[in-house]
Formats: structure tokens, sequence, C-alpha cells
């Protein structure tokens, strides 16, 4: 007789996979997770795929769709089945456990406790590896954290680590380890030189450990290069394209590294292949984009850019180009903060600016953001306002929506350098002035600082309203 569902459900709770991991919903954006896993499908190893269905079963969920949930994990028991792994492996564990848990979402308290069951007996047949066990588990959580979305790298190199502790050989634990540590090193804005003294050794081990991956190969080919160690850098790039010619995520990161030592050329010609191969790839035409600006910046810096003045009509052929493709890639991925700044820097450059407001307004508007982004893209907007549309009011607007974030980084630091430098023009000006010092409180209030709002001009009426409220406080 199967247990009540109370109970039932409390046994899932405990189980390690998608649905107790923390995925949220609100976090990423599922469309483009679900195309991206899609894609992974189609190019990767058969034995990574298990880890793939699965997370795709688990986005399957996410939008209600439990027939293709259950299709999904089906195809990732079918890779272990024909891959000889015994139901009592554990690599059955993550499989079985979401299956557990999409029955308890079609009601079938009986499939879901037969699962149960089996999740049991495969703790019971690995008594004494407890610790390769629980490296199993942290490891594919690591995996399904770095997959999920950026904000949640933190968690994933957590992970990583245990799994790496447990089992400090498993080829896959420390590929993961290396590849989210890489990540990390100047994620989204935080620059982690903490990071760059230890990637470069964590790649190097990944590579000896799983020499025929190539992915991790161009990984440390780019660490290399950033190391000027160019002859060895290049060895891994003819590496893994020997390896793997035609896998996209080889492809995107040897035209970044083409792009990083300006050869133009040869990164169009790789990012053209990897985009007729896989061509929903915003990732991809982001990096078309990026190299199409490059090529502009280095036609204006040697002075072949203009005529008279003008711009050559290279220069508008290749503005057009980086438009385009900075443009795709915000179809592809709407929630792609970075590429709505570089498409609305295009905008400037060739002097749309209503466009460029536009694409700046939308960044600010992205409800998946973590906090940090959030503030760099109203740091962006910001900067955009003061400089370009030359209304500081507006600017200072962005700047303050900037500073009432309370996450602390460098866009944080420099929205409030902007708020500072524009208060002390204002008051060189005029040092009476009311909006100058309410700024100044604005500042000091946000930073919690009442001691050096004190300190400033006290007979300023609209600025004591700010201490007043200060102390209130």
């Amino acid at each position: 007789m199967s247990k009540s569902k109370p109970t039932l459900k409390s046994h899932l709770e405990e189980l390690k996979c998608h649905f107790t991991w923390g995925l949220q919903e609100k976090d990423a954006d599922i469309e483009e997770l679900e195309e991206r896993l899609k894609i992974q499908l189609e190019y990767l190893n058969k034995n990574l795929k298990v880890r793939v269905y699965s997370m795709l079963a688990y986005v399957n969920h996410l939008k209600n769709d439990y027939t293709e949930a259950i299709v999904n994990l089906q195809k990732a028991e079918a890779i272990l089945t024909e891959s000889k792994v015994l139901e009592t492996d554990i690599k059955y564990l993550l499989t079985f456990s979401n299956y557990a848990w999409l029955h308890y979402y079609l009601n079938d308290s009986e499939s879901s406790q037969l699962y149960i069951d089996k999740i049991n007996a495969i703790y019971t047949q690995s008594k004494g590896l407890e610790d390769l066990v629980q490296s199993e588990t942290n490891g594919e959580q690591g995996w399904a954290l770095m997959k999920f979305c950026g904000q949640y790298y933190e968690r994933a190199k957590g992970c990583f680590e245990e799994a790496v502790k447990g089992n400090p050989d498993d080829p896959e634990w420390n590929t993961g380890l290396a590849t989210v540590v890489c990540r990390l090193e100047e994620f989204r804005g935080r620059n982690c030189p903490a990071f760059k003294s230890v990637s470069f050794q964590l790649l190097e081990r990944a590579v000896k450990l799983n020499p025929k991956d190539s992915v991790i190969k161009v990984l440390l080919a780019l660490k290399l290069q950033e190391l000027k160690r160019q002859e060895e850098a290049m060895k891994h790039i003819k590496d893994a394209l020997e390896l793997t010619p035609d896998l996209p995520y080889v492809l995107r990161y040897v035209a970044k590294f083409y792009r990083r030592a300006g050869k133009f050329e040869e990164t169009i010609r790789v990012l053209k292949k990897a985009v007729s191969i896989t061509p929903n790839s915003g990732f991809l035409h982001h990096q078309l984009g990026l190299c199409y600006r490059q090529m502009i910046i280095q036609r204006k810096r040697t002075g072949k850019a203009n005529y008279r003045g003008q711009d050559t009509q290279e220069i508008k052929d290749l503005t057009e180009k980086a438009i385009f493709h900075f443009e795709m890639a915000l179809e592809m991925k709407k929630t792609f903060l970075h590429a709505h700044f570089d498409l609305a820097d295009m905008y400037v450059r060739s002097n749309q600016y209503q466009k460029a407001e536009e694409t700046y307004k939308k960044a600010t508007e992205l409800i998946t953001t973590p906090e940090h982004e959030k503030q760099q893209a109203h740091l962006q907007y910001g900067k955009f306002l003061e400089n370009s549309k030359k209304s500081e009011d507006e600017a200072v607007e962005q700047y303050k929506e900037g500073l009432r974030i309370p996450d602390q980084n460098t866009h944080r630091q420099e929205c409030e350098m902007c708020l500072r430098r524009i208060a002390n023009q204002r008051l060189a000006r005029n040092s009476r002035d009311t909006s100058a010092l309410a700024l100044l409180g604005f500042i000091s209030k946000e930073n919690q600082d009442k001691s050096n709002a004190l300190n400033n001009d006290s007979s300023n009426d609209e600025y004591l309203s700010k201490l007043f409220d200060l102390k209130l406080k």
C-alpha cells in the first residue's frame, strides 16, 4: 500500500534533483534555456545527454508539459540502459528522483513511491561508498545550477568543490569547477582577481584529466592567450578543432580567441560556420556584432574611417552588420543584458538616439536580471542620458535608481561617483544650490552615512529636511 501524500512529499523533499535544488523560474529565461538544452542534445556526447534530458524534463515541468517531461526522462533512462548501467548504479539517482517528482505532480503516488524505492535500493547497494554518492549528487547539482542561469554560478562553484573533494580525479567534476571559476572571473561587471589566480591551474588539471574534451581545451587556450603564451594557446586551439571541428561550443570560443588576437577575418569565418550550424544562438550573433564593432574601432584608430569628416562606405557597412547581429542576438535572447548595451552603443554611433534610448530603457526593465545587473543597466542608461541626450536631470534619476540597490560593487560605486560629480559641479556654480545639497543628502542616506551628512551645509532647508529624515531613521 502506497504511503499517504504528506508522507510521500516529505520523502520527495529529501531527494537530490532539479526539483529540490532551488532552480527558480523567475531567475531564468525558460524559453531560451529550453532552446539551449535542445541544441546541446544535437552535439553532446551520448553519456552527457542523460544530464541534459533530465534537466529538460524539469524545464517541461515548469511549463506544465508533463507528457514531454516523462518522454525526456525515458530518453535519459534509455541511454543508461544502452550503456549497460545497472539500475542500482548511482548514475540513475538523478533520473529516478525526477521521475518520482513528476509522478507526484501527476497525482500518481504509487509510481512516485516506486521510484523512491528504487532510489533507496541504490543507496543500500552503495553502502561504504557514501563519499562517491555525495560527489555524484554534488556534481550533478553543480552542472544544473551552472546551466540554469548565471546568478547561480557561485552556488555551482561550491557544489563542484564538494564533488571534487569526494572524488578528486573525476574528469566531469574537475571540468565543471574549472568552467564555472572561469565564468566567475569577471562575471557581469564583477572583477574577481582571486578566481584568476586559480583558474589556470584548474583548467590545466581539467585538460589533463579529460584530454578528449575540446571545450575545456579552448578555455585553457583563452587563458594562455591572456598570459601572453601564444604558442601554447594556438596548440590547444588546433587540438580542439581536430577533435571536434563542427562543435558550436568549440567554434564560439575559437572565434573569441581570434577576435582577441585582432584576426577579424578568421573570427567572422569561424562564427559564420557556427551560425550555420546553430542559427538560433544569441551568443554567436552577439560575438559577430562585437567583431564588426571592433573592426570599426580599428579602422577609426588607423585613420581609415572617414574622408573629410564623413564615414566611409566600409564603416557604414560594418555599422549595419554590427547592428543587425546585435538585434538578432536580442531576438534570440531577449534577456541578454550586454547585447542591449552593445546595440544601444551602435545606435549612438550611428546617431539613432531614439532607438538607443528605447534599448537602454528596455535593459532597465528586464525582470530576470540580478541586482548588480540592474545597477549596471541604470548606470549605462544614465550615462547615455547625460552624455548623448544632454539631460542631466533624467540621468540623475537613473544614477539614483542604481544607488538605491544595496548590492555593493563597482557599478554602485560609479553611480555614487556620478551623483557626487554632478552635485559638486552644481555647487561650484552656486554654493547654495538646493538640488545639489539634496543629492548629497540622498547619497548619505542611501549609504546610511549620517555623520558625513551632518558635516554639510546646514543652512539649506531642503538639505535640513533630508538630515531630519535621516535622524528619524
